[in-house]
């Protein structure tokens, strides 16, 4: 009866152990499938993964292809891409990432921000996890402006760069040929030069046709981006550590501001406020040189075909370290997504050389070229292509800065510009106006 008795004991205490085993398999096979996290599996079987991805410039015929390869070699994972406006995007994008954390409201679980957002956007973001690429990696891939842009305030990198762009100068070749270049200098004083030269005037002073559109901001499209170039080119110091307050008010900075307004408000200007807007002007063939990013390119293509035109790096100061102004986007996770590393993966997926050539190519096939590559290793390839190879010159050297609030600081310095042109303000006064403001505004969006 004894040995009956502990017989029975055994078997109750071996099934609860069985049981309790069971119990915590079955919890951690549900956490995994949850999360869309469980890699071991050595047949891909992810179970069911939704992935929403929210892009900008590539329709859907240009990233499908390469989304179903994905899926084909995913088994289980389903990525769902919706081409967004760029109107509104980032007030809209930024409004759902903020509601999905306290609603019901879902935000993307991929999505594109520009390379200065990344103080405003971080608290949303989800980190590149070290699994899927090392911090290593990732600095030996894509080019020095990417880590910098990309990085967090903790040191963790929120972005894969999904191209590599920025200013450059875009100039009419039969105004240049005209004037003796068949291109534009690459230093500051030859190119002003040849900017005088190519300026043209009428009996009353009046500027006919403008060598460079340089110095005002109602009628320059990127005249903010064009005065952070000269603010960096200068080696001003705009933003600190914490990315929450900008300096303006140094003297390299408002040295920049007066050298910019300078080329309207000079004795031998090359552009005023009384001219069209630059991409108008140029449309028409009265401006010789520009600065913009590559894709405007697309804009001359289509509204004036008939202007040959050529893309060349920014001229550079002498006898300084080239630096060049990057403008690009990159790829990143939302925090509140459910499959993060799933979602991880798949944005590095689409930075590999085989999809980042077969993206261009499918994009060359609705416009001229498609985004310039964000790899290193590809750098060669932009160079041997007429519309990107000024990218790929300047790509090693390009940075901008971590403004965060693009928007609202852009704007700030764009009435900067106009106060000095328009109504005779001193640069540092007005420096001094906008960095407060700035900082008040920064402390809220970049906290």
């Amino acid at each position: 009866m004894q040995n009956d008795q502990k017989k029975l004991v055994i078997l109750l205490t071996t099934i609860v152990v069985v049981l309790l085993v069971l119990t915590i398999i079955a919890a951690i096979v549900l956490r995994n499938k949850r999360s869309g996290n469980n890699t071991d599996d050595p047949n891909n079987n992810r179970g069911n993964v939704e992935l929403v991805y929210w892009g900008l410039w590539e329709p859907e015929e240009v990233m499908q292809p390469i989304i179903d390869r994905y899926e084909s070699e995913n088994p289980g994972v389903k990525i769902l891409y919706s081409q967004q406006t760029f109107r509104n995007y980032e007030s809209r994008l930024y409004t759902r990432l903020q509601q999905s954390t306290s609603s019901t409201e879902p935000a993307p679980d991929i999505l594109r921000i520009n390379n200065t957002w990344l103080p405003k956007f971080q608290k949303y973001l989800e980190p590149l996890p070290q699994s899927v690429m090392t911090s290593q990696d990732y600095s030996d891939s894509f080019y020095p402006t990417a880590t910098e842009d990309f990085t967090g305030t903790d040191g963790r990198i929120y972005a894969i760069p999904w191209e590599i762009d920025g200013l450059l100068v875009i100039y009419n070749k039969q105004l240049l040929s005209q004037a003796g270049y068949n291109e534009p200098p690459v230093d500051w004083d030859s190119f002003m030069e040849a900017a005088a030269k190519m300026t043209k005037k009428d009996s009353s002073g009046r500027i006919t046709i403008s060598g460079l559109a340089i110095g005002t901001s109602r009628n320059i499209t990127h005249s903010a981006d064009i005065l952070s170039f000269m603010m960096l080119q200068n080696n001003a110091a705009l933003i600190n550590s914490s990315k929450t307050e900008v300096n303006l008010t140094s003297e390299r900075a408002i040295s920049a501001l007066r050298t910019y307004t300078s080329f309207a408000t000079g004795t031998n200007p090359t552009w005023a406020s009384y001219l069209a807007n630059d991409l108008t002007t140029f449309f028409k063939g009265e401006l010789a040189m520009m600065f913009a990013p590559s894709w405007r390119a697309f804009d001359i293509l289509e509204a004036a075909p008939q202007i040959e035109f050529g893309l060349a790096p920014l001229p550079q100061l002498p006898n300084n370290e080239p630096v060049y102004y990057s403008m690009y986007w990159g790829d990143t996770v939302s925090k509140t997504s459910t499959n993060a590393i799933e979602a991880w993966k798949f944005v590095k997926y689409l930075s590999e050389e085989q999809q980042q050539k077969e993206l261009f190519s499918n994009a060359s096939k609705v416009r001229a070229f498609g985004e310039p590559y964000s790899l290193v290793s590809l750098n060669s390839t932009l160079l041997s292509n007429p519309y990107t190879r000024a990218i790929g010159v300047m790509a090693p050297f390009m940075k901008s800065w971590q403004m965060g609030d693009q928007g609202f600081v852009e704007e700030k310095m764009r009435t900067a510009i106009t106060e000095v042109v328009e109504n005779s303000k001193e640069p540092s006064g007005i420096l001094s106006d906008i960095e407060k403001d700035i900082n008040n505004q920064l402390a809220v969006t970049n906290r």
